[in-house]
């Protein structure tokens, strides 16, 4: 862990100055009048170009479900990754289909909706510029999540209408980054839907509604889980792969890349809580450790505390060890009756009992919503409050791994905490200690 510092990136000269040097161009743009307006889609008729940028599992399952869910003319225009192999591997998948798994449904191959050439096709670190720069409609931005912040920023200066996977950054420099791009585009009238997909669940929209009518009250308090089994980085570091090259392709198991499972897994739960209690915490205490994940540097347990106006305290857990009683999901105490939400289902009970019929499938869903938004000319943006979520995880892990409680204005308005590598090239990377807390500084 280190303050924000000048840094250069090597090949494409990019640092945490120069996002902020170019966030102000774009505010200066904007405020000259220089919008750009959204592309019109005439009923629907003319055809969507999409632009994949991180070509992984999740990528790869993004783009089917963008795809798959709708029935107007929607393309895979061009592709970006870090790694060619990857890329290939994407791209042979989505061509000749795939078997099904757990965020996706199995799949006959989707060549007919595919045009990507070998030219359309940008491999690197600046691969994502690259793509930025061919005449896509809307970017699926599904890199690790450290990279995030700046490829967002980037598209949304670019013009492009973004879903970008959760979390949006691991740290509080990168959310501030998310916060102003999100601003930006909603001023450019651009659509912005991200990763946290039980916001498009018909149960638990309906639910949330429900409670936010007074089915079960005043909420006095919550307990939110991801409670499930996880794996150690058990391959060791392959002879000539630089550090960098092999901290990316095990990206789950590094802060800096992921920001450890509390904030790239469990931000679904504590997304839902910031839902319902319709805003973040006032103050957060977590703590939590490394018992048996190893490699990497990621603990494998949190325990947090957030704690709301009026008293109101919210339970978080997370864990990833096997063997043990799994558990994912949501449950609310109110006044007058108590909710109870997970992935499948859900009800309330009390004075206004309701069990929701099941829902269609959210991962499709999200898709769906932005696709329609956008030949609507009806702009969504969803920046913020995933922005809003994923700093109240990173404050949670920020509080376990120091041993230190501390206040919401604090960490999102002062905390200099910045997890981004000193330069974004293949070289040298040293791994940072495992945190402790009490030794663990809060930055």
């Amino acid at each position: 862990m280190r303050q924000e510092s000048d840094r250069t990136r090597g090949d494409v000269a990019l640092t945490r100055r120069d996002f902020v040097k170019h966030s102000a161009i774009a505010a200066t743009s904007v405020a000259a009048g220089a919008v750009l307006s959204s592309r019109l889609y005439a009923a629907g008729s003319d055809e969507l170009k999409v632009g994949l940028i991180g070509c992984g599992g999740r990528g790869t399952g993004a783009a089917t479900q963008a795809l798959m869910s709708t029935k107007t003319p929607v393309k895979l225009w061009a592709m970006a990754d870090l790694f060619r192999d990857k890329l290939d591997r994407s791209y042979t998948m989505l061509r000749d289909g795939a078997e099904a798994r757990y965020d996706r449904v199995a799949f006959d191959g989707l060549a007919s909706q595919m045009d990507v050439p070998e030219s359309r096709k940008f491999v690197g670190f600046d691969a994502y510029r690259q793509l930025l720069a061919t005449d896509v409609d809307m970017v699926i931005l599904a890199t690790p999540p450290g990279f995030r912040p700046f490829q967002f920023k980037a598209a949304v200066e670019a013009g492009k209408h973004v879903f970008m996977e959760k979390p949006v950054a691991v740290d509080p420099v990168g959310i501030r980054t998310v916060i102003a791009a999100a601003q930006a585009a909603k001023q450019k009238g651009l659509s912005v839907v991200a990763g946290t997909q039980r916001r498009h669940q018909d149960h638990y929209i309906e639910i949330m509604k429900r409670i936010h009518d007074g089915a079960i009250g005043e909420i006095r308090a919550a307990q939110v889980y991801w409670n499930g089994s996880g794996s150690s980085l058990r391959r060791e570091q392959p002879a000539g792969m630089s550090d960098m090259e092999f901290q990316v392709r095990n990206w789950y198991h590094f802060c800096w890349t992921c920001g450890d499972h509390i904030v790239e897994q469990h931000v679904h739960n504590i997304d839902i809580m910031t839902w319902a209690l319709q805003g973040p915490p006032e103050f957060i205490m977590g703590m939590g450790g490394r018992e048996i994940r190893r490699g990497g540097n990621i603990w494998d347990h949190f325990a947090v505390e957030f704690e709301y106006p009026g008293g109101v305290r919210v339970t978080s857990m997370c864990r990833h060890h096997r063997g043990c009683t799994d558990r994912v999901s949501e449950h609310f105490v109110g006044t007058k009756g108590t909710a109870y939400i997970d992935g499948s289902t859900g009800w309330i009970k009390g004075e206004h009992p309701y069990e929701p019929p099941a829902s269609p499938n959210p991962y499709v869903q999200e898709h769906a919503d932005l696709i329609a938004s956008i030949r609507a000319g009806q702009a969504v943006n969803e920046g913020v409050q995933v922005a809003e979520s994923t700093m109240a995880a990173i404050a949670g892990r920020m509080s376990a791994y120091t041993g230190r409680a501390m206040k919401w204005s604090w960490v999102t308005k002062q905390s200099k905490l910045d997890l981004s590598p000193p330069q974004y090239e293949f070289g040298d990377l040293p791994v940072r200690p495992v945190p402790v807390p009490g030794q663990t500084p809060l930055i």
